[in-house]
């Protein structure tokens, strides 16, 4: 493998879990600001999802510096299901968000 891509690698998953801290922050605030229980359910799910994409993308970087051996199969799975569940319920909240009004 070429030595860049790992490294490729690596920076996208750190970008990804930036990315969903940074909606982990807004679900929060929308969940300390506003009386609606979407956000107050979406919050915990995206720090959730925060957590395991670090750990995931901090793992595959290991592995990808030292060979080309996969993420483990049930890791990439609850990433994946993490990250559609945080999109949806996202998006319950900003749909919520928009019919009340704030």
């Amino acid at each position: 493998m070429n030595g860049d891509q790992p490294e490729r690698t690596g920076l996208a998953w750190q970008r990804t879990a930036l990315a969903s801290a940074a909606c982990s922050g807004l679900l929060l605030h929308a969940a300390a600001t506003t009386d609606h229980a979407v956000p107050a359910v979406a919050a915990p799910i995206s720090i959730v999802t925060t957590i395991v994409l670090a750990v995931a993308g901090a793992g595959r970087g290991r592995r990808l510096r030292r060979s080309v051996a996969p993420l483990p199969p049930s890791l990439a799975a609850t990433a994946a299901v993490l990250v559609a569940a945080t999109a949806v319920v996202s998006l319950a909240a900003l749909l919520a968000a928009l019919t009340s009004g704030h």
